[in-house]
C-alpha cells in the first residue's frame, strides 16, 4: 500500500491551481467587466484550514496571482476528398456500421416480443394477488401486527405496491404497442 504525505505548501499550490482554473474557466462566461474584478484571497480559516474568498476583508488573507487560462482549439474535421460522396449526419459515427438483414430484424423483434408479453403476463399476476391481499383498503390483520400502526403501515405500502404494478403494466403494454408488427 502507497502512502503520501504531502506538505501544507504542496496542498495549498494544489488548490491555487485549482482554484485558478476554475476561476479562469468562469472567466470565460463571464462579461469582460466581470473578469476585471474577480480577485481570489487565500485566508486563513479556522483550525489552520486555507479558505478561499472574494474579498480580503479578514485578516491575514493575501491576494493570490491567478494564471491566464490556456485555450486549446477544436480538432479539424478531416477536408472532404474530391469525387466522394457526402457524408449523412447519421453516418458520422463511420460507414462501417453493420446492418442487419429483415429476416433477423423480424427474429429479434418477435423475441422482444415474446419476453414482453411474459413480463405482462407476470406482471398482472402480481397485481392480482395484491389486490386479493389488499382486499379493497381493508386486510385482514396478521398475527405480528398487534400495533395498529404497523397494520396502516403494511396497508400502505400495499397500495403503493399495487400503484406501482400498474403502472409497469401500462409501461409494458406501451412498448408492445410501439412494437412493428
Amino acid at each position: 500500500m502507497l502512502a503520501f504525505r504531502l506538505t501544507p505548501a504542496a496542498v495549498a499550490a494544489a488548490i491555487a491551481t485549482t482554484v485558478a482554473t476554475v476561476v479562469a474557466g468562469v472567466g470565460l462566461v463571464l462579461p469582460a467587466t466581470a473578469q476585471a474584478q474577480s480577485e481570489v484571497f487565500l485566508c486563513p480559516g479556522a483550525n489552520g484550514v486555507p479558505e478561499y474568498k472574494n474579498n480580503g476583508n479578514t485578516k491575514g488573507c493575501r491576494k493570490l496571482t491567478l494564471q491566464e487560462s490556456v485555450t486549446i482549439p477544436a480538432p479539424r474535421q478531416p477536408a472532404a476528398r474530391s469525387g466522394s460522396a457526402p457524408v449523412s449526419p447519421g453516418a458520422a459515427g463511420g460507414g462501417a456500421f453493420p446492418r442487419i438483414d429483415s429476416a433477423t430484424q423480424r427474429t429479434r423483434d418477435s423475441e422482444r416480443r415474446g419476453v414482453l408479453e411474459r413480463e405482462l403476463s407476470d406482471e398482472e399476476g402480481k397485481l392480482a394477488a395484491l389486490k386479493r391481499e389488499y382486499n379493497n383498503g381493508e386486510p385482514e390483520r396478521l398475527g405480528n401486527e398487534r400495533n395498529y400502526q404497523k397494520y396502516l403501515d403494511r396497508v400502505a405500502g400495499l397500495k403503493e405496491d399495487i400503484a406501482r404494478s400498474e403502472a409497469n403494466i401500462s409501461a409494458i403494454r406501451r412498448e408492445l404497442s410501439a412494437l412493428k408488427e
